[in-house]
């Protein structure tokens, strides 16, 4: 059994916890956070405290926090036996510290409050400094998902970078999507299959291969039409820019 605590009471947290807990091969001990009203969700099934200074032992402490707080918190955890990785994409492992164990268990996924997740298909990517350690982060991930990967620091800055542009700014563009059918007395859902068209292509085709729209088939009038219609510069600004993206990327431009 592996015996893990978690330093954290955010969505990734909370997330790791639920799963975590229904696991027999993990006892989660201890869920440590700064404010107490946070810790309640983890109360009522295991301890849970707002002193870094009285940390329970276990084979892995998880740092799941922002990625400015990160080193911050590692340091609560110098001399302890355990391993000692945190949970972010852009952090490298050497923000943990010389004074103990390292490595890094890092969900590549985004996590929002009440929306449950199935971990089993999440790729978990680790890193450890020596094979001991490696293993151990091996054995957790698997437990938990059926996709681990190795990953160095430097791959998984790289990861993060593609995983902002593939989910944060689209997630970005559904929302102005999302005013501009509000703006219109449009459902945002009338745009569901069309999202999910997108993506399933995906599972076909390459993503420069599946590039549609008027950018591509050179079609200023609509663009310029689009354009008017925004009255928000920054969408404008966005519009344009990633037409011209889109343009240059294939070859043509504007």
């Amino acid at each position: 059994m592996i015996s893990v605590v978690i330093l954290g009471t955010g969505n990734v947290a909370k997330h790791l916890f639920d799963v975590f807990w229904d696991i027999e091969e993990i006892n989660v001990l201890q869920v440590l956070g700064r404010k107490k009203k946070k810790l309640a969700y983890f109360k009522e099934k295991v301890a849970t405290s707002t002193d870094f200074s009285n940390i329970d032992n276990a084979d892995i402490f998880l740092i799941a926090v922002s990625d400015d707080a990160v080193a911050e918190v590692a340091q609560f955890l110098n001399g302890k036996k355990g391993l000692v990785a945190h949970t972010s994409g852009g952090v490298p492992i050497a923000a943990l510290g010389n004074e103990s164990r390292k490595g890094v268990f890092y969900p590549l996924q985004s996590f929002s409050e009440g929306k449950p997740i199935n971990l089993k298909k999440v790729p978990i990517c680790i890193e450890a400094e020596n094979k001991v350690d490696l293993k151990l982060l091996q054995e957790l991930a698997q437990l938990v998902s059926l996709q681990v990967h190795e990953i160095s620091s430097d791959q998984r800055k790289s990861i993060h970078l593609a995983a902002v542009f593939a989910n944060n700014f689209t997630n970005h563009l559904f929302t102005i999507a999302s005013e501009i059918c509000t703006d219109n007395d449009l459902p945002f859902s009338i745009l569901t299959p069309l999202i999910k068209e997108t993506v399933e292509k995906l599972k076909y085709l390459a993503p420069i291969e599946a590039q549609t729209g008027p950018a591509i088939r050179s079609d200023v009038k609509t663009m310029e039409s689009h354009i008017n219609q925004l009255k928000n510069k920054n969408y404008q600004d966005i519009y344009s820019m990633l037409s011209k993206s889109i343009k240059e990327k294939h070859g043509q431009k504007l």
